[in-house]
């Protein structure tokens, strides 16, 4: 009996059981799968390479699972190949490649892949620089519940691209993204309530942001805090950021 005949074997107990155990007879279970030729499997086998989530970090094979999944038309998938571009994981970083995936999984309603898309459509990356583009494919996404790309349309008010500058708008999508766990979106709620003189609210969303920050971020907004003309950040901005006396 092969390994999917004997994960298709399996009750749903069963097969429950098997997943929440330890991450390496969650990771054979999905590999099992993912040789079966299952593309939702196959997409999170990706993943869990990409991560070294149960099996050994391998960020070439991960792009080769993601790109089966792909050819199967399964949307994450599509948008990982794009990532994996994007970032260079696996593979050398080709922008242009990674506009074209982005597009792909954007085209068939995959509110990540617009998001992706309409990053590089910002900066003018992989593909002529186009705003207007971009913010329409942010506000698609920011529609499907995409906390990224409210924080990022928060940056098209703030900053005047496209649209009228208007802090209040800013404000409004900043506040969306903080609340739907994005990081920046909690440092760029927490600048702009700073500089209204809400510091108490605004120390509570620094607070938030080492939650699921990268450190490069981390390092960027401490040194943001600490050249800050607002004089209230200061040694408290950064304590909140850090999370000193939590």
């Amino acid at each position: 009996m092969s390994d999917l005949d004997q994960l298709n074997a399996m009750t749903a107990e069963e097969l429950a059981t098997a997943l929440a155990g330890p991450p390496e007879a969650r990771a054979a279970i999905v590999r099992a799968a993912a040789e079966g030729g299952v593309a939702e499997a196959q997409a999170v086998y990706g993943q869990m390479l990409l991560d070294g989530a149960g099996v050994a970090k391998d960020e070439r094979a991960a792009l080769q699972w993601f790109a089966k999944a792909a050819q199967q038309q399964h949307p994450m998938a599509i948008n990982m190949v794009g990532r994996c571009y994007d970032l260079g994981w696996g593979t050398p970083i080709d922008k242009a490649r990674a506009a074209e995936w982005y597009k792909s999984a954007a085209d068939r309603g995959l509110e990540w892949g617009m998001y992706n898309q309409a990053t590089l459509l910002t900066l003018g990356e992989g593909v002529a620089e186009d705003r207007p583009a971009a913010l329409a494919l942010f506000r698609k996404a920011a529609a499907m519940g995409n906390a990224k790309s409210e924080n990022y349309i928060g940056s098209f008010y703030e900053d005047g691209w496209v649209v009228e500058r208007d802090p209040v708008q800013a404000e409004v999508h900043y506040r969306r993204a903080a609340e739907g766990g994005d990081f920046r979106g909690q440092f760029n709620l927490a600048r702009l309530l700073g500089e209204k003189g809400k510091m108490a609210e605004a120390l509570v969303w620094l607070g938030r942001v080492r939650e699921t920050a990268t450190p490069a971020f981390l390092a960027k907004a401490e040194a943001w805090l600490v050249g800050s003309p607002i004089a209230a950040f200061g040694d408290a901005g950064v304590a909140a950021l850090r999370g000193d006396g939590a």
